[in-house]
């Protein structure tokens, strides 16, 4: 099969994986940069055209689109879902889990548990804000940041009243969401590909830190889930509408509870933890279900 795969830098460990997988696999791989690529929207022969050149129909699309180019980016993997190509994860997909408070509503909706979460712009009543969230400590995140960026840690209600109205100041959209405490500072991300949890590693922050992030310094190691654990994740991907997914899991006294579902999630702290060929399986699901003109949305909202 021709499979492309969607990505700004060729060089990064995730995009050669992949290429080195579908190799492996008797496949032709090429690494298309998303911001070079334009498109010919034309109903009779829609095309995406890189330095002059027009590319192939694809079998099949593996995007890696980075949150700051998710417009862009998954304006042209509709470009190739409307040529016929099978998307890995579809474009509206995408869309959706990359929206933290449209993704949060729809797993809110179909009952997954997540941490008591409170959305706001300029609210009038910051004492009521906090509350929703329980009370200190409580965690205030920007709903654009990403790898831990623009997530603060408030201790006290002095410190999140301050947070919020310096967030508030800047006009940007924040959400507060309770802490949880057992967690210990670790959380769990599920690799989920179809509809199964194929490897799963705890990731623990640092001492003194409280985000659990790789790009924070945090460490991974190997991990059992649970079963309960295990399908919630495929539970929260299946939602999103996504085949391959990083779900982000704490573990609470009542149970596990997402905090993030993610679209593009990285190949090197999983497999370096586990062991596991993740990027292979990634490919075997393309060669299972990649037919032509299977783009569908699925999941509601």
């Amino acid at each position: 099969m021709k499979i492309a795969i969607l990505s700004r830098n060729k060089k990064l460990y995730s995009t050669r994986r992949l290429v080195e997988a579908c190799e492996m696999r008797g496949h032709e791989p090429m690494v298309v940069d998303v911001l070079h690529s334009y498109m010919n929207i034309a109903s009779s022969k829609p095309e995406v055209h890189v330095k002059g050149e027009s590319l192939p129909v694809f079998d099949a699309i593996i995007p890696r689109i980075g949150a700051s180019v998710t417009f862009y980016g998954t304006a042209v993997l509709r470009q190739f879902e409307m040529m016929g190509s099978f998307p890995l994860n579809e474009s509206v997909a995408i869309s959706r889990s990359r929206d933290k408070l449209r993704s949060l509503q729809l797993l809110s909706r179909r009952g997954v548990g997540m941490p008591n979460t409170g959305f706001a712009h300029d609210p009038d009543d910051i004492q009521d804000l906090i509350k929703m969230a329980g009370g200190t400590p409580l965690v205030i995140k920007l709903l654009e940041g990403t790898q831990g960026i623009g997530v603060v840690l408030a201790e006290t209600k002095k410190a999140a009243e301050s947070v919020i109205e310096a967030f508030m100041g800047l006009k940007a959209n924040i959400m507060v969401q309770e802490y949880i405490k057992e967690a210990g500072g670790a959380d769990i991300r599920c690799f989920v590909v179809g509809d199964k949890v194929v490897a799963a590693i705890k990731r623990q922050a640092q001492p003194g830190e409280f985000r659990s992030n790789l790009h924070r310094g945090g460490a991974a190691s190997l991990i059992r889930i649970t079963p309960t654990e295990r399908a919630t994740a495929v539970k929260a991907a299946k939602i999103m509408g996504l085949n391959v997914a990083g779900v982000d899991l704490l573990r609470s006294e009542r149970g596990p509870l997402v905090m993030e579902v993610n679209s593009s999630p990285g190949l090197e702290g999983i497999e370096t933890a586990t062991g596991k060929d993740v990027a292979r399986m990634i490919v075997e699901f393309i060669e299972k279900n990649a037919k032509p003109h299977r783009t569908r949305t699925r999941g509601r909202g």
